[in-house]
């Protein structure tokens, strides 16, 4: 799986209240909270992501409480992936479970910038910047985890299971 697209920048320890804040737990509706996706870190976020995008951030990305709802309105902002050098625990399972990829490189992370095109082989974790021309290397995932992430998730790939095996 490859995945292209423009760069919104981070910082470190971007919490899941800046991702959702938790004004807008009420719902778990993907649609709703993706309208509020980064709200409290970039209040235009949600306005102007584009399909495909890419979330490039510092270490720690997604402390903090332990809600889903962070990675599902990432995913639902049709953000494609996020790169840094380091994720909360809670949240690297969270987002592997409803399939939202996740890829760590400290500098990928570092170096990329705001507004670059880049571009991701989820199979071997090799990370371009197709602006700047540099490439980078994550640990790719697992093959397992490669197809969690490309069921869509846990559940589909459960889902997808149980009905193979009748």
């Amino acid at each position: 799986m490859q995945f292209v697209g423009n760069v919104w920048k981070f910082g470190n320890d971007v919490d899941t209240d800046a991702i959702i804040p938790a004004r807008y737990l009420n719902t778990s509706d993907p649609e709703d909270l993706a309208k509020h996706c980064m709200e409290d870190a970039d209040p235009e976020f949600a306005k102007k992501a584009q399909d495909g995008d890419v979330i490039v951030a510092g270490k720690n990305f997604g402390c903090g409480s332990s809600r889903e709802h962070a990675p599902i309105a990432i995913k639902a902002a049709k953000v494609s992936c996020i790169i840094a050098p380091s994720f909360a625990r809670i949240f690297y399972r969270n987002a592997i479970n409803i399939g939202l990829p996740i890829f760590e490189c400290d500098e990928a992370a570092r170096d990329i910038g705001e507004g670059d095109r880049v571009e991701i082989d989820a199979s071997s974790g090799r990370i371009k910047n197709l602006t700047s021309g540099k490439t980078y290397q994550a640990v790719p995932f697992p093959e397992f985890m490669q197809e969690l992430i490309d069921q869509g998730g846990l559940m589909k790939y459960v889902e997808k299971k149980v009905k193979q095996n009748g």
